[in-house]
This record gives structure tokens, sequence and C-alpha cells, in this order.
């Protein structure tokens, strides 16, 4: 089965028509997947590098403050202990990685899921070609979104054409990338997705 949607250029112009197998791009969408998916991209994009010095790793001396007994205090066998001013940090952070794994088949899942749902709100927009033209220049592209009616888009491609890429990255809420960066998180975080036509036979491609 497979379904039809216009091809349009970035001047708005008729380029004909698509076929689009509905096994991806017409499935029912899965919110709890592509949650999922999210989650676990922006797990993988978290730093990780907090880190505090604990007992162990502050400066300071290693004499016990003062002898056991007899002095009618608490005793104590450091200065670097938690409980002094200068002291280390008890279960503070440390440097580690947030990752972790996911299945691929949730991971294509939620590819699916989140083009299929731009479909049905009719927010998956395929485009003869992305370029920028002869000019390369950033108000171009932005007349041509504007007259779209595109404040917030993703555009997706084969491969980016450099001048394209410099042009959009100027603006703000529009992001260009090639098909093997298209995610879920980008796709949902986009009101309008733009998809060339060489970038939808990439995606079948990878999704096959």
């Amino acid at each position: 089965m497979t379904m039809q949607l216009p091809v349009i250029t970035l001047d708005n112009g008729r380029a004909g028509e698509i076929d689009l197998p509905e096994t991806l791009f017409g499935a029912t969408p899965r919110p709890d997947i592509m949650a999922r998916v999210v989650h676990w991209q922006l797990a993988k994009r978290r730093a990780g590098t907090h880190k505090v010095k604990g007992m162990g790793e502050v400066s300071g001396t290693t004499k016990k403050p003062y002898r056991q007994k007899g002095t009618g205090n608490a005793r104590q066998g450091s200065l670097r202990a938690p409980q002094f001013r200068t002291g280390g940090v008890v279960h503070g952070p440390v440097v580690r990685d947030h990752g972790y794994s996911l299945n691929k088949k949730v991971r294509r899942l939620g590819l699916i899921s989140a083009l299929s749902q731009k479909v049905a709100e009719g927010k998956l927009v395929v485009l003869d070609v992305a370029s920028a033209g002869e000019t390369g220049k950033t108000a171009t592209v932005a007349r041509q979104l504007k007259a779209l009616g595109w404040r917030s888009a993703l555009v997706v491609d084969a491969s980016v054409e450099a001048g394209f890429g410099r042009a959009v990255g100027n603006l703000p809420h529009v992001r260009v990338l090639p098909t093997i960066g298209a995610n879920v998180y980008d796709i949902l975080n986009h009101d309008v997705l733009a998809v060339t036509r060489a970038g939808l036979e990439a995606l079948k491609e990878r999704l096959a």
C-alpha cells in the first residue's frame, strides 16, 4: 500500500507527486515509543562532566585532629571529613556517562511513528530540492520560508548542500539535517518536517 503526497519547490510551485509506503509513513503513531526514544536521545546528549571532590580528594592533612579520648569532644579521625568546612562532599556527582542502550527495533519504530504523526497532522512536506540558489543568501531562503508559512521547520536531505546549510544556519527555529541524522527529537521539536525527494529515498532505505 502506498500513499501520494504533492511535491513542491521552495518557491511554492508544484513539482508533481510522490508515492510513500504506508508501512513507514502511515503507521499508527506510538507516543510511548516516541517518548522512550526522545528520553534515550537526551540522555546520550548529557555531558556528565559534573564533579565534586570526596573525602579522599580534598586538600588537607591526614593527621588526627586531636587525641581520641579525654577532650570531651566527639572523636574525629580527619579534618577532611564532610562535617568540617573544608571537608569532602558525601555522595556528590562524579563524571559518568548518562547514556544507555535502546533496541534498534524500538528506535526504528520511534522514527516511523514520528514520520507518520507528521503525515497525519499534514505537517510533512516533500520538497523537490533544497537549494539556496546561486546567491546562497540567508535573506533569500528566509523570504521563501516566510512565503511558505514555515516558522519552525526541519529540512531533511540525503546530503545537505553546503550553501543551503550555511543560509539556514543563520535562521532561528529552522534546521537542516542529512538523512542519516534524522531523529525523533528534532522531528517532534519542529512544526514542519520538509523532506526532499532524495531524502525520502534515503529514509526508505534506512528504514527498510
